[in-house]
Parts: structure tokens; sequence; C-alpha cells
């Protein structure tokens, strides 16, 4: 590692342990990957590499650990035993290209998310391309399997390589071979059959306005749909613009209020998580005992719900205060964090977006 990216992980660390508002003695927070700037400069050891803006960051098959990298329009891998950060998908060029051919050659376009599903293929949402594609685990190819490739709204029914979406964020896998999308634009959430190629919308209509607590979700309105995650058959739902969190029974398709009173704010821990107040949450995740850790994205902050107790807390940072001073900067735990998961270690990956890191949150000793 260089001197100056020692002296740069010293720094967040530092930071991290001064400005973590709630639970500090619990949890300690550490950086893994990159070193504060955006640029490409290449793959290598992972607190030496440049990790330009994680968005989503998820467990793969392999125990390894795969970071979407917005800013450089590529997917990472981080092997945690070695410390060495890999490009798994993307040539580092913002565009549309390559289906039929290596990953790693290809045009991406600010890919948000990865997911794995059971024989290890990964899929990737590029919410500037409106798509999301496969990369065959293991020929490495990479092939669109959702989305035309321009944005608007279209094609439920049909073929989802021939369907409109707008702007997608999220995605998510059950075991039955759907993959749900998060359409953000459309305010909807789609799933597309992976068997036969079909595509509907299975939440929202379209219409940005609020859900309400107990109504089945098809041909409802829903708000920005942003982050989605599936355990148990239960899919988790955080909608950024209604600053709330949300749950859908697969096997019903009723929606229910989990946490957030609907205005933006920073408010409740200790309390009921359906009173709390978030801002803008745009990750969530849920651990093996059902807790939910959702990445409350505007508030600079990772919120825990309990599952039996229904309270919200926060684990690490919070909302920056008013400037002490002219000119004077506060420096934050976490900065607009996005994606959020557990790892099998039960510690909490972050991809720290705007401080270019990926993070690990992990019960202090």
């Amino acid at each position: 590692m260089s001197r100056a990216c020692r002296l740069c992980f010293l720094l967040i660390a530092a930071i991290g342990a001064q400005t973590s508002i709630a639970h500090a003695d619990d949890f300690a927070l550490e950086t893994i990957a990159g070193c504060g700037a955006p640029e490409n400069n290449g793959d290598g050891d992972a607190l030496s590499a440049n990790i330009g803006e994680p968005f989503g960051v998820e467990w793969g098959p392999d125990g390894a650990l795969y970071i979407a990298e917005v800013r450089n329009h590529r997917v990472r891998r981080l092997d945690i035993r070695s410390g060495a950060l890999t490009t798994v998908a993307g040539c580092g060029r913002r565009g549309y290209a390559g289906d039929g051919g290596p990953a790693t050659d290809a045009c991406l376009n600010e890919p948000y998310e990865v997911r794995f599903d059971a024989v290890g293929n990964m899929y990737i949402v590029e919410m500037m391309n409106h798509v999301v594609r496969r990369i065959d685990a293991e020929s490495h190819v990479i092939q669109t399997v959702a989305g035309a490739g321009r944005p608007g709204f279209g094609g439920d029914g049909g073929p989802a390589t021939q369907a409109l979406f707008q702007q997608p964020h999220s995605i998510a896998l059950d075991e039955t071979g759907g993959l749900y999308i998060a359409d953000v634009g459309n305010h909807r959430i789609r799933r597309v059959d992976l068997a036969t190629g079909i595509v509907d919308s299975i939440a929202g209509d379209s219409r940005p306005i609020a859900a309400h607590d107990g109504q089945p979700a098809r041909g409802a309105s829903f708000l920005g749909p942003r982050a989605l995650f599936i355990r148990d058959g239960v899919l988790w739902i955080a909608s950024r613009e209604g600053h709330s969190v949300w749950k859908m029974n697969l096997s019903d398709g009723i929606l229910h209020h989990v946490a957030g009173a609907g205005d933006r704010g920073f408010s409740g821990d200790g309390g009921p998580a359906r009173a709390a107040r978030l801002n803008g949450p745009k990750g969530i995740t849920v651990d093996d005992l059902g807790n939910a850790f959702v990445a409350d994205t505007e508030n600079n902050a990772i919120r825990r719900i309990e599952v039996e107790t229904g309270k919200i807390t926060t684990i690490v940072g919070g909302p920056a205060p008013a400037s002490r001073a002219s000119g004077e900067t506060y420096a934050k735990a976490l900065y607009a964090p996005h994606g959020v998961c557990v790892g099998p270690d039960g510690a909490i990956y972050v991809g720290d977006t705007l401080h270019h890191r990926v993070r690990r949150i992990a019960r202090a000793k």
C-alpha cells in the first residue's frame, strides 16, 4: 500500500470513530477497498485501487465480494483473503455494447447492482442503459435479458428484451426463476420469468403515489421503489421518494408497511420503525435472523430494523449538523451509502458511494 493510501485509510478510520452517532461502542467501521479517489487507476491491492462511486455490493458464490462501480462503469471483484481487486465486467467506458462476447470487453452504463442465481450466473442492472444483463458463470459471456436499451414504458406480457424500462435501479432473484426489477422511473416493480423471458408488472401503475398498508401490489400505485431484496419468499422494498420500507409475501402480493412515516427526516431511533423518519433510502438487505438493514442514503446512515421488536436503530452514521463555521467541512462517517449486504461473517458491507470506498461494519470486540 502506498504511503498516501495508508494515510487516507487511517484518516477515514479516525473519521468513522469520531462521527458514528449511534451505537458507536457496539459497532466498528473499517475500509476494505478504495482509497478515496474516483478515477480509474486499474486493478491491484484493494486499499490502493480507486473505486469510483461504489453502489451495490453482493457476496458471490465463490466467497468474493462483488462491487458495482458506477463512475467507471465496471463490476469489481474483491478477494477478501488476498485483498486483490479485479475487474470482472465492463471495459471502463460508458456505452452499451458487447453482448455475445467477454464481459470484460463490454461497455456498461452505470451498473447499480449485481445478484447471482443458483448456478452462479451474475445479473447486472444498468440504470442508464435501462437494461439488465447476465454474465454466464462458465463462459463469462454477457447478454441482455431485459430491456431494449432505451427509456420508456412498455412490453408487459411480451419478451423482456423488447420491453422498455425507465432507469432501473435494483434487482432481486427468487427461487422459482423470477427476476425482479425496480423500474424506478415508471414507479413499478416488474418480474421477468427467466424460463419464458416474459415480463410483467407486479407492483405499481406508473403513478407516483404512495402505497397503502395491506393493499394488493398489482395494479395499485407505488411511489419510487428503489431497492429490492428477497429472503424466504418475502420481497423487501425501499422507497426513496416515499422515505419508507415495505415488504410483500411473493405468495399473496400484499404490501405491508415496515418503516418510515413517509416524510423525510432523521428520527425515531429506539422506537417503532413505522413512526421513524428516513431520508431517501436506496439500499436494503436482510440477515439470517430476519433483521433488515437499510442504507438511509440521504441521512448518510445505516439503520437496522429488528424483526422481533419492530424497532429501528442507527448503527453507523447520521446527517451532518449545521456548519460550525463558514467554509468548515463536516467529516461524515458515511457519505451517501447505496448498496448494503450481509457477509458470511455476519458483518454489514456498504458501498460508501461518495467516499469512493467499500466499508465493513462489525460488532466491536
